[in-house]
């Protein structure tokens, strides 16, 4: 036995001795009778004896005191009770109840629950910072938004936290105002925060709402940004039920925080028949999208994960994250392979040598005025040589299901990029009409986090004191959370799966576009700055640019299946062999100049429209 548990054992019995004493002492108005000490000696052994019993069970010492509850005092009322209806018929049979007032023994009991009940939740308060104490003067007033299921957790766990201490909450459901949650009021609606941060003496505050939709999210934080505080937030549900995470890790907002839209829902049954104990290969693996799609893969539990790509420190970096504890269910499936998706010879050994269940397609060039100025052939050869390579590899060895990724840039496109993507898809399309496997092709615009986003280049120029450049005032994107996208990837793939056809291209609801110079106000806001302190400069469209994305060409029409955010391009006839033949030979001539390669994409793409600079839209 611990000498805590000891301790505790030592306390209650004196609780019983004490609350004995002063049954007696309010029976008898604290005028005791002389022969007190004889009825005491006579009586309090038995009185010990039961209670000790009492307590043992209903197991009052299996509990803890600094996390005392309501159960805790379910089992101290349950063992007084029981010791209050031995007690009488004992002292009955041991001494007739001589000297015993009857008030003694009600008084007794409710005594006794008060003693031992009232010293468990003082600790637990102490412990807690509920009660007045050196460390909670020293601690920062923080304002939490949101009243909700969150905010009570997060209050219940910063208790105990030495750097916090919550003056309150702020709340639109005007239901709560002036109500209480643990003794922290609701002060206001979100609306009143600039005030009531002044009134408290807050420079922090808190979004407590993980649940709530993202213009909810967004408009909590850019009424905080806008008063002049310091906006942070808790984590993410899925970090919290994860357990990678727990509430009281608060950290600042993000703009991530704010684009995020509501979960999605995933064929978890179906996604664990096409994935689990199957061999699948992504190509491009390092990369975000490929690296975001290996670690969910990873989640189903695949006999083989094969990852591909030709940079050695991306497959280094992918190696070392596999090995941690939390990938150990697929570190020992992991392959990592070093491999050029425009040498066709190395792709068919490493197809032939892992035969492939599914094929993540995920390698290309993305930058847009890199693959414009300069690099136009290599962006031909590696996005659409390559995908060809890979697919014909993948028929080879008999891959079920090949998933192609895409972009919104393919959609009547304006830059060698876009056009490049476009190709990948026909060509797809076009091996479609002669092989088993079925492919199909996701397209989706922007992803936040990316290696070629303009958030990290925003994040860069807030740091360096400015200017955010931002190429027009006008121009808007398409943007989602990478996780997000890539789990409509994999139900892309698992509806290929399903489908005895395949060719299909699938388009990503992405929501509603933003423009692009909201995101740089919004994180010059997040990062506590305002536009006077750090400039936005407007830089004029690049080479290949438009104001604005399509994620459907003119000539096409959706069609909706089964899940809400993923919907199928009807597009135009699938290309014949012989354009296969032709475009291939096109593919494998000698380099060409910048100039030549778009001349020749017009006639390969019919929507392809070069541009110098893009008339304003």
């Amino acid at each position: 036995m611990g000498l805590r548990i000891t301790l505790v054992i030592l306390f209650d019995l004196i609780a019983v001795i004490l609350a004995w004493g002063m049954a007696y002492s309010l029976r008898y108005n604290f005028s005791l009778p002389q022969n007190f000490p004889y009825v005491i000696a006579i009586t309090l052994p038995w009185v010990l004896i039961v209670h000790a019993a009492a307590f043992y069970r209903f197991g009052l010492y299996r509990g803890m005191w600094r996390f005392a509850s309501l159960p805790d005092l379910k089992r101290i009322l349950l063992a007084v009770g029981l010791a209050a209806l031995v007690v009488p018929p004992l002292l009955f049979m041991v001494q007739r109840l001589m000297d015993v007032p009857r008030s003694v023994l009600i008084l007794h009991p409710l005594l006794l629950v008060l003693v031992m009940g009232g010293a468990r939740f003082a600790y637990r308060s102490w412990k807690d910072g509920h009660l007045l104490s050196v460390s909670e003067l020293g601690r920062e007033p923080l304002l939490v938004l949101g009243a909700g299921s969150a905010g009570a957790d997060l209050l219940r766990a910063l208790h105990g936290n030495r750097t916090w201490r919550v003056v309150g909450f702020l709340d639109d459901d005007s239901s709560k105002i002036g109500r209480q949650i643990n003794e922290a009021p609701v002060l206001g609606q979100l609306s009143d925060i600039a005030a009531t941060a002044a009134a408290q003496g807050v420079k922090n505050v808190v979004i407590a709402m993980p649940q709530a939709a993202a213009n909810v999210r967004r408009r909590a934080a850019e009424l905080a940004a806008a008063a002049g505080l310091i906006v942070l937030t808790v984590p993410t549900m899925d970090d919290l039920l994860s357990g990678k995470l727990i509430i009281s890790q608060l950290r600042r907002v993000a703009l991530e925080d704010l684009l995020g839209r509501e979960p999605i829902a995933l064929d978890e049954a179906g996604l664990r028949d096409l994935l689990h104990q199957k061999t699948v290969l992504v190509t491009g693996a390092g990369g975000s999208i490929g690296a975001e799609l290996c670690r969910q893969i990873a989640r189903f539990s695949p006999q083989r994960l094969v990852l591909l790509d030709q940079s050695e420190l991306s497959l280094y970096q992918m190696e070392q994250e596999f090995s941690g504890p939390q990938f150990a269910t697929v570190k020992h499936a992991a392959r990592y392979v070093i491999g050029d998706v425009k040498d066709a010879a190395r792709l068919a050994e490493i197809f032939a040598e892992h035969r492939p269940h599914v094929v993540f397609h995920a390698a290309a060039y993305k930058h847009v005025p890199l693959m414009e100025a300069a690099n136009a052939w290599q962006a031909m050869r590696n996005n659409v040589l390559g995908t060809l390579n890979a697919a014909r590899a993948a028929m080879a060895c008999g891959a079920s299901e090949f998933v192609l990724i895409s972009t919104d840039k393919a959609v009547n496109p304006t830059n060698v990029m876009g056009a490049s993507k476009r190709l990948a898809e026909a060509v797809c399309q076009a091996l479609q009409k002669q092989s088993q496997t079925r492919f199909v092709a996701v397209r989706f615009g922007n992803v936040l986090g990316s290696s070629g986003s303009v958030i990290p280049l925003f994040r860069e120029q807030i740091a360096r004191g400015g200017p955010v450049t931002v190429t027009h005032p006008e121009i808007i994107r398409y943007f989602m959370l990478i996780p997000e996208a890539v789990q409509l990837v994999l139900q892309a793939g698992l509806f290929a799966h399903r489908d005895s056809e395949g060719g299909k291209i699938f388009v990503l609801d992405m929501g509603e576009p933003v423009k692009i110079v909201d995101l740089a106000r919004d994180m010059i806001r997040l990062s506590g700055l305002d536009e006077h302190a750090i400039k936005i400069e407007f830089t004029g469209l690049r080479p290949g640019d438009k104001l604005f994305e399509e994620l459907l060409a003119d000539n096409e029409s959706t069609l909706p299946t089964p899940h809400p955010k993923l919907r199928i391009a009807k597009a135009s006839d699938a290309p014949e062999s012989t354009w296969l033949t032709a475009l291939e030979a096109w593919l494998n001539a000698t380099s060409r100049n910048e100039q030549e390669v778009k001349q020749d994409l017009a006639t390969w793409v019919a929507e392809y429209q070069p541009q110098g600079t893009p008339p304003a839209q």
